[in-house]
């Protein structure tokens, strides 16, 4: 049985040879290409992969009397791409041959700071760092820092006190660090600023209502609240806020980045804000005072494994230099030229270390501003369509290897079909994030491996329906006389049925390979890579522009499914008349 099943499909995919040797070959560079610049996602059994990689120019690099800045004992702390280091000023190997790897949450100032971070290390060691943006939030990325997913991120120190450690009171760095230690990790290289949370609502309607702080909101039950969902759920967030001041609020749960826009257009009258965005000014918006101290400061630090130092101690180095050397208007400078102009984080990094080495002051918001085509066109095209290509790809195949060989099975078993058509359609019918979710916690991985298993798990029912429907097709009179021949039932599937089933097989594949081409853009949303970047980043910027050039790209990619599909059938259908 498995031998036969082996040959079927060997026999299917040959006589699918149709597609051109040049097209072959392109998805084979591609391919090859994506795993050089990303070698963890070609690991996809490893925790987290490493498939956002971009390169960038190097940074500056950093100047050499910088000292180390100690962390402040007494202050309370709050896409993947490879960092380019061809042109770094020291070539030198660090002691340990992998690649580090920094994370970042999926808001603007994550970032921003984890790439200040990437091309500090590759300008000082030589070495590329692997830059996994957009992990998500608090939850998914620090659980990629725990399984080894990656080796440091961006965190605030009030969210580690309160969210991470849960404890009910502000933490000092040195506090944390005994708590911190038990779980093999570290919290160090404080940037210099305070970035805490804070509600905040038009400046006309505070003064129409007389509200200057969090007391006054609770005299205003009708106004309508939008929050973010991690705020909102989070142990520092809405929950106790609430219980603080006494709000009696529903809030509505929006995107951090989409907040901005609702409360411009007056669909919500209060939003929650980090105090260095930057469209708090531009939106002219009034932040109200915690008058009863509810919110500790966020201060910026890096939450690092224990043994980063002495695995990348050059790397480590270089992040240290960074202690103290930007302050909160140098960080709101920063976002907003990112969130008002467009600016990439990659330029946005290499303009403020450039500055910073050379003495002089970072470029200001208004400048570098990028437009949808240039957008559209950017440096990272190519290494996304290749990794989307990838997830929709290793997908299908593997979906092929399961539902076709299951198909060919149960296709005669009427009870057994429709159980395993059950079966995958229900599949279908579970949401992709919720999905993505179930398989985070059942791999404890984040990354290309569960977004791979999902995204065959949702291509199974088209090709194996499919599979059922084409051998169901064919006559018995056929297989009859298949039979009367002298062929066995076996030799009868396999050279009568199956060939004659193949249209409505390849049909099925077509479906499931719209389908994957669709959902795999949600696989940015756990680090996974593809389009879906382009349209993550464009979530937590706001931004129209970026969030349509990753999804034209995907209408493209499917248009071209479609066209190669429909080329293939006409190649078969051709080679069946003669």
């Amino acid at each position: 049985m498995p031998g036969l099943i082996r040959r079927l499909l060997a026999r299917f995919f040959r006589e699918m040879t149709a597609i051109p040797a040049v097209v072959a070959l392109a998805c084979c560079l591609a391919t090859a290409s994506y795993f050089e610049v990303a070698p963890a996602f070609a690991a996809a059994v490893a925790p987290v992969s490493a498939a956002n990689a971009v390169p960038t120019s190097a940074a500056p690099a950093a100047p050499a009397s910088a000292a180390p800045a100690a962390a402040d004992p007494g202050s309370p702390s709050n896409a993947v791409h490879v960092v380019d280091a061809a042109h770094a000023t020291t070539p030198a190997a660090m002691a340990d041959p992998t690649p580090l790897r920094i994370g970042s949450k999926r808001f603007t100032e994550s970032y921003i700071l984890a790439e200040v971070l990437a091309q500090a290390v590759a300008a000082r060691t030589g070495q590329a760092p692997v830059v996994r943006q957009g992990l998500g939030n608090t939850a998914i990325v620090y659980q990629a820092l725990q399984t080894g997913g990656i080796d440091l991120y961006p965190e605030y120190a009030g969210t580690i006190a309160q969210e991470i450690l849960r404890s009910d009171r502000p933490l000092t760095l040195a506090q944390m660090q005994p708590e911190l230690a038990a779980r093999g990790l570290g919290a160090d290289i404080p940037f210099g600023f305070n970035d805490g949370y804070a509600l905040a609502m038009r400046a006309a309607d505070a003064d129409r209502l007389g509200i200057a702080t969090l007391s006054d909101l609770a005299r205003h039950q009708d106004l309508r609240l939008g929050l973010s969902n991690e705020f909102i759920g989070r142990a520092d967030g809405w929950r106790g806020l609430a219980r603080r001041y006494g709000y009696r609020q529903a809030p509505v749960g929006l995107d951090h980045g989409l907040a901005y826009e609702a409360l411009a257009k007056g669909q919500v009258d209060v939003i929650d804000i980090y105090t260095t965005d930057a469209k708090i000014k531009a939106l002219d918006l009034r932040v109200l005072r915690d008058d009863l101290g509810y919110f500790p400061r966020y201060d910026a630090v890096v939450l690092y494994r224990l043994d980063l130092p002495q695995r990348h101690p050059r790397a480590w180095a270089a992040m240290r230099d960074l202690a103290g050397s930007i302050d909160e208007r140098a960080m709101i400078a920063m976002n907003a030229r990112a969130e008002l102009d467009g600016v990439s984080f990659q330029a946005i990094a290499h303009d403020w270390l450039a500055a910073r080495s050379q003495g002089r002051t970072a470029p200001a918001p208004g400048s570098g501003a990028r437009g949808f085509w240039a957008k559209l066109f950017g440096p990272d095209l190519g290494r996304l369509t290749a990794q989307h290509l990838l997830l929709v790809g290793v997908a299908v195949l593997a979906a092929c290897l399961v539902a076709v060989p299951a198909g060919i099975l149960v296709h005669a078993r009427p009870r057994l079909r429709a159980l395993a058509l059950g079966l995958a359609g229900l599949l279908q019918t579970i949401p992709s994030l919720a999905l993505l979710a179930v398989l985070i916690s059942l791999t404890g991985a984040i990354g290309a491996l569960p977004a791979l298993t999902a995204l065959m798990l949702y291509a199974l029912l088209p090709i194996f329906s499919n599979t059922c429907a084409g051998l169901g097709e064919v006559s018995g009179s056929m297989r009859q006389a298949a039979i009367a021949l002298g062929m066995t039932s076996w030799q009868a599937l396999r050279l009568v049925q199956f060939p004659l089933a193949r249209p409505t097989i390849i049909a099925g594949i077509r479906t499931a390979s719209s389908i994957a081409i669709g959902t795999a853009t949600i696989a940015a949303f756990i680090g996974a890579g593809g389009y879906g970047e382009r349209i993550v980043t464009g979530l937590a910027l706001n931004d129209r522009a970026l969030m349509l050039a990753g999804a034209v790209p995907a209408a493209a990619l499917a248009l071209a499914s479609e066209l190669f599909f429909e080329a293939l059938q006409w190649r078969l259908r051709r080679h069946a008349r003669r």
